[in-house]
């Protein structure tokens, strides 16, 4: 396979993992502004359920100490590729700069703790509908 189509792959997946980052923490202000704005989506359960489940997810990895599976992909098809570093795209470059940050791993244990915590508090203050008969 061609580098181009390693790092076409490897883009692709930093765009979902973006998606997946901005479903996680806009899905969370958007149940709380729905809540105040009376927006009756915010309490759908299929939404709801996954929102829980995403950042469970993430919680869950923080705690584990386990790499994110996208990080991984990522990473391994820019180095099939051969290009371990972040030369490309400008979109490329700022969106990897949104998700990785340089800090201690325990920040992110606590800040994913809290922000899940948020997310399962939604569950009572913003009551999702119940099951569809």
């Amino acid at each position: 396979m061609p580098p181009s189509l390693f790092l076409l792959l490897a883009d692709a997946i930093l765009i979902l993992h973006v998606l997946f980052v901005a479903y996680v923490v806009l899905g969370l202000f958007a149940v709380y502004a729905g809540y105040f704005l009376h927006w009756p989506w915010v309490r759908n359960r299929v939404f709801r359920v996954i929102h829980l489940c995403a950042i469970g997810y993430v919680v869950g990895q923080a705690w584990l100490g386990v790499v994110c599976p996208l990080t991984i992909w990522e990473m391994a098809l820019r180095a099939e590729a051969g290009t371990a570093a972040y030369s490309g795209s400008f979109i490329q470059y700022w969106l990897h700069s949104l998700l990785y940050f340089r800090l201690p791993e325990w920040v992110f244990v606590v800040v994913y703790t809290l922000f899940g915590s948020l997310v399962l508090a939604s569950w009572f203050v913003v009551k999702p509908n119940k099951r569809a008969r």
